[in-house]
């Protein structure tokens, strides 16, 4: 069956979930937390297996996946590069010791990473996962400016450890933690396209005020948006909004961190969300399709930039134990490869606008919609 998985419709042989996802429920419920997987008779079915963009369960039903695993599979799932890469790694070095005696294959993957751009001397700092990048940017941002107050937007997310939640806003995710958030996170509204005039200006208003005068609290050095909203339901800003954004925030002295965690490595038919709107962000957060399916993420800025972090005497301050582990790097690398060997990019233009256009279709007349 695993062959025939790839470029098939949807294909059920029992109604979802089948016995075998609901005894795994049942299982998973004695043994993890309850705050992490949703389980009721309803949901989930549990994965067995996938190729391309079809998702097996393990009752054997086969599920066209649209969600593209959260984005992660951004070249397909078990893309053959990205399997080959991460098995001839495997069988060679599972781990290194990160910032100790780095894997080779650490060095060609971030270099292959710095030759995207967008910038020529692009510094790195990776991680596993998107909350780590954010991490590392925040820092960043607070050694360059040496101003720890930060400007996040309604409808944030980026990410649930303590210091990217200060600036994910959602109340249910933030409510339990509140009294151990920083507190120098303000929100300013993320207008929509569609939204009209007025909602642009109220948002610039707000950041304006609150770069220049703020209100009283910690002063902001840095400004963090997704350039297309993912988890507050696929918000795009309107046309122009990023450049005037960049502009205020650059004449505040603080960083622009563009958080493309969602939307980056050709998710919006451009490299980078930011490529449509023309405006660099100071850092650039990236990570899920990343690791081509393993755990990786970055934190991309220049050398003017990321040269704020001291340098290492043998013991750096931000670092960790699986820092640009080799399968990861050795799977991201094969990724970026697949991206390329695809056109991936401009495919994803293609077959966006495509899609674009059969759903304004399907769905005229639909008030709801």
């Amino acid at each position: 069956m695993a062959d025939e998985l790839g470029g098939l419709l949807p294909r059920m042989v029992c109604a979802p979930p089948g016995p075998r996802s609901l005894e795994l429920a049942e299982r998973l419920a004695r043994v993890e937390s309850r705050n992490i997987t949703h389980l009721t008779p309803e949901f989930p079915v549990f994965w067995e297996e996938a190729r391309g963009s079809n998702v097996r369960d393990v009752d054997g039903n086969i599920y066209l996946d649209l969600t593209g695993a959260f984005g992660v599979s951004a070249a397909g799932h078990t893309a053959q590069l990205v399997v080959e890469g991460i098995r001839d790694q495997a069988g060679r070095l599972i781990h290194g010791m990160g910032d100790v005696h780095p894997p080779a294959k650490k060095v060609e993957f971030l270099e292959a990473l710095v030759a995207l751009g967008p910038w020529p001397d692009s510094r790195v700092i990776l991680g596993s996962s998107g909350s780590e990048a954010v991490e590392a940017a925040l820092k960043t941002a607070l050694l360059v400016t040496g101003r720890p107050g930060i400007l996040a937007f309604e409808g944030a997310y980026h990410g649930l450890t303590l210091g990217s939640l200060a600036t994910t806003h959602r109340e249910d995710f933030r409510g339990p933690f509140l009294s151990r958030l920083y507190k120098g996170v303000r929100f300013a509204p993320f207008p929509e396209s569609g939204d009209g005039d007025r909602a642009v200006q109220e948002s610039l208003d707000r950041v304006r005020w609150l770069l220049r005068e703020g209100d009283g609290g910690d002063e902001v050095g840095a400004v963090i948006i997704e350039p297309i909203q993912g988890r507050a339901g696929v918000r795009i800003p309107p046309p122009g909004y990023l450049e005037a954004l960049a502009d205020l925030t650059r004449n505040a002295n603080a960083l622009l961190i563009f958080d493309e965690i969602f939307t980056g490595l050709g998710r919006t038919g451009a490299l980078f969300a930011f490529h449509h709107e023309g405006v660099v962000p100071d850092l650039l957060c990236l990570g899920k399709g990343l690791g081509g399916g393993l755990p990786l993420s970055a934190c991309v800025g220049p050398a003017r930039i990321m040269d704020a972090w001291p340098p290492t005497r043998g013991e750096a301050i931000h670092t960790s134990t699986f820092l640009g582990n080799p399968l990861s790097c050795a799977a991201g690398l094969a990724f970026l490869k697949e991206m390329e060997k695809g056109e991936l990019v401009a495919r994803s233009l293609v077959l966006g606008k495509r899609l674009v256009g059969l759903l304004k279709t399907a769905l005229a007349g639909i008030p709801e919609v």
